[in-house]
């Protein structure tokens, strides 16, 4: 690993990878200087190899809800155009609303995955703070919302599936926004999205927030990245409205059961898709063999039914979602 590497790696490192990081550390200054002197340590490397090993899996096993936030938001972690370019084999950008905006937030276009004509459509953020201002940190105007369905009609009307990838805080929630009709957007394609008669996969990728993940979030199919997040407000955001102190966000995040196991165990999501041991963005080329694999078994599935059974198929999945019983005296 070279000096630039090393210090790369060590600007995006989390909290709770610092151990990890300082024992991979301490192994490869040994190497160096068992190179340099000539000296087998091989049986010492082979021990501290598997404590890091053992360490890896102790910490990425035992991640709080709130630790699994900052992997999804992780400013290395893969995005929409990247998983795009790793899982197509032809990609074409298609841009605006019709209606005189093209949200740079939202990203859309036509594909072929797996040789199969296909509609990609989903959140970009930015690598660094500049390209984020440019891209509005993944937060979608109704410009955006509206863009990603008229992709989703060209879709209808050509029998080509659809594929969406979330990634956002949320909508953009400026008065600009509000003006421009942002909630009308959303609730629009919520219900326009029922009535597609095409195969729907919805992917979150990254961070999964509100309305603005709502709104080309309505699928067949709903997965989740293993690390990533999915929830009705941000942790900050509800422990600002319950708490009065967004610093209490820690105890948001558990309870509001954003991570991919709870929402799993609550049949919310479908699916959750494995990632490599140390996240996405440790092993960007694996996590998008990952994400291809499980679209593709999911696709091949919603393929095999008529168009009626996908939308009742979908409704139903729907209508399901927050169902409960009271336990009685």
């Amino acid at each position: 690993m070279t000096k630039n590497e090393t210090t790369e790696k060590k600007i995006f490192l989390l909290d709770f990878e610092k151990p990890l990081y300082e024992l991979e550390s301490r192994i490869e200054q040994i190497k160096e200087l068992a190179q340099e002197n000539s000296v087998d340590v091989s049986e010492q490397i082979s021990q501290l190899d598997e404590r890091a090993n053992q360490l890896r899996r102790e910490i990425f096993s035992n991640l709080t809800p709130s630790q699994r936030l900052q992997l999804a938001r992780h400013p290395r972690r893969p995005s929409t155009l990247d998983y795009i370019q790793a899982i197509t084999d032809e990609w074409f950008e298609l841009h605006g609303d019709r209606g005189g905006y093209d949200d740079p937030a939202l990203v859309g276009g036509v594909a072929r995955f797996n040789g199969r004509p296909v509609v990609i459509i989903g959140h970009q953020k930015g690598r660094d703070t500049k390209d984020n201002v440019a891209r509005n940190f993944g937060m979608a105007a109704p410009g955006g919302y509206r863009k990603a369905m008229r992709l989703m009609e060209h879709a209808h009307q050509f029998n080509q599936p659809i594929l969406t990838f979330i990634d956002t805080p949320g909508a953009w929630a400026g008065v600009e926004a509000e003006k421009l009709g942002q909630g009308e957007a959303i609730a629009y394609n919520l219900r326009e999205m029922f009535r597609l008669d095409v195969p729907i996969i919805c992917t979150v990728i990254g961070e999964g927030g509100s309305g603005g993940a709502l709104g080309i979030g309505v699928g067949d199919r709903l997965l989740m990245l293993e690390h990533s997040v999915y929830t009705v407000a941000t942790p900050e955001a509800c422990a600002a409205i319950l708490w009065k102190d967004a610093k209490k966000s820690d105890k948001a995040a558990v309870a509001l059961k954003i991570t991919s196991k709870d929402l799993k165990e609550l049949n919310i999501i479908d699916q959750i898709v494995p990632e490599p041991s140390r996240g996405a963005h440790a092993d960007p080329i694996r996590a998008a063999a990952n994400l291809k694999a499980a679209i593709s078994e999911n696709l091949e599935a919603l393929s095999l039914l008529t168009p009626q059974q996908r939308r009742e198929s979908r409704y139903q999945k729907f209508r399901n979602l927050g169902v409960f019983l009271e336990a009685t005296a």
